[in-house]
């Protein structure tokens, strides 16, 4: 088989830690993909770039805001649309925490932004949804992790 290529893509499921919930989005109605779908902020990587800033101006560009990047939280792979090497993402999802003093101020790629919990989205999205999973992955990861791993994180970032 030959090596193919890609598109790369991020994920920022963002945590707010005053409310305690995270952040989901609901795809606009004039996106070419998933219209109306609920997800977390998501955005492709441009050709040249590396994720963390990729990551930075999707959450700048789609919800006006500045975040923490706290921990990777996992990758994914996935065709957007016919399983051609043109549709074809690779990328990583990241746990974010919201900047303090920062306001949710949405572009037209999403209709709706609602802070939940975990129990919350598992009504909305149902149990199985991938985004429900994502949150319990990072509802356990940050039980775990120490806080100054976070804050090394958030200092030094993740690109070598």
């Amino acid at each position: 088989m030959s090596i193919g290529k890609f598109l790369g893509m991020v994920g920022a499921l963002i945590w707010n830690p005053t409310l305690e919930r995270y952040l989901i989005l609901k795809r606009s109605a004039e996106k070419d993909f998933a219209k109306g779908v609920w997800e977390c902020g998501t955005g492709r990587v441009d050709q040249g770039k590396t994720y963390t800033l990729a990551l930075m101006r999707e959450m700048k560009e789609e919800l006006g805001i500045e975040i923490h990047i706290d921990f990777i939280l996992g990758t994914t792979h996935f065709f957007r649309g016919e399983k051609v090497s043109e549709n074809e993402m690779l990328g990583i999802y990241y746990a974010c925490s919201l900047k303090e003093g920062e306001t949710i101020n949405l572009s037209w790629e999403h209709s709706e932004y609602r802070w939940v919990t975990v129990e919350e989205a598992e009504v909305l999205l149902t149990r199985k949804n991938w985004l429900v999973r994502l949150m319990e992955r990072d509802n356990q990861i940050r039980s775990m992790i120490p806080q100054s791993l976070i804050h090394y994180y958030q200092e030094f970032g993740f690109e070598c």
